[in-house]
């Protein structure tokens, strides 16, 4: 069964989510700080996490930071906290996603199948993919590696889907609805994910992110990968 952890410090809340993902067939389980959901997941790993960002404590973007120094972890925000300010910077702390209180349990179980389908894809469908090289920069979808000169590159799950998306389309211009489309599954939603995340991923590959020479942007069409 698969399993969810759902760190909460609103016991109502964090219960009602418990149960409503129980209802939909999910392995629930609860923490009220982030501390004690970091212990937990250490101890029994779960296949997702949902994280409130106002917890005593540790708050929500320092335990995502924690968690995703150990974890490849899914992990979506799950905050009335509906500023862009509080959006990008839980995604530049390394969530996956960000849902805005209060939230219907269909659509935090349709994000996290969309999830679960993207991590599928990554090891399935483009497994039969070469290895892609730009410049000093290669991706191999088959191995799950990224490596730049040589060295390994460490990257998100969601990172590592984006740049196998870009580097399968190479030298052509990929919309951020087409990135949200074939990355995060979404029919519609919000493209500073497809941002956030490109901008991560420049930090990562890019030996003057600021000047990218593969990773680029159109002004007003997208982004894509050049050799």
């Amino acid at each position: 069964m698969t399993a969810v952890l759902v760190i909460e410090d609103d016991d109502r809340i964090r219960l009602a989510l418990l149960l409503a993902l129980e209802d939909e067939g999910y392995d629930a389980r609860g923490a009220a700080t982030a501390e004690e959901g970091l212990r937990s997941q250490r101890r029994e790993p779960a296949d997702y996490v949902l994280v409130d960002l106002m917890l005593p404590g540790i708050d929500g973007f320092e335990g995502i930071r924690q968690l995703r120094r150990d974890d490849d972890v899914p992990i979506v925000v799950v905050s009335a906290r509906d500023d862009t300010h509080d959006i990008v910077a839980a995604l530049e702390a390394g969530a996956d996603d960000y849902v805005v209180k209060p939230v219907a349990i269909k659509e935090l179980t349709a994000r996290l199948r969309a999830l679960r389908r993207r991590g599928r894809t990554v090891t399935g469908v483009e497994a039969a993919l070469p290895v892609f090289a730009f410049g000093e920069l290669e991706v191999s979808p088959e191995a799950g590696e990224v490596r730049r000169a040589g060295e390994p590159v460490a990257v998100t799950r969601t990172e590592f889907r984006l740049l196998c998306e870009l580097a399968e389309h190479a030298g052509r211009v990929l919309s951020r609805q087409q990135l949200l489309s074939r990355v995060w599954g979404y029919d519609s939603g919000d493209e500073r994910l497809v941002d956030v995340h490109v901008g991560r991923l420049r930090q990562k590959i890019e030996s003057d992110p600021a000047n990218p020479r593969h990773l680029v942007t159109l002004r007003g069409l997208g982004y894509k990968l050049q050799r």
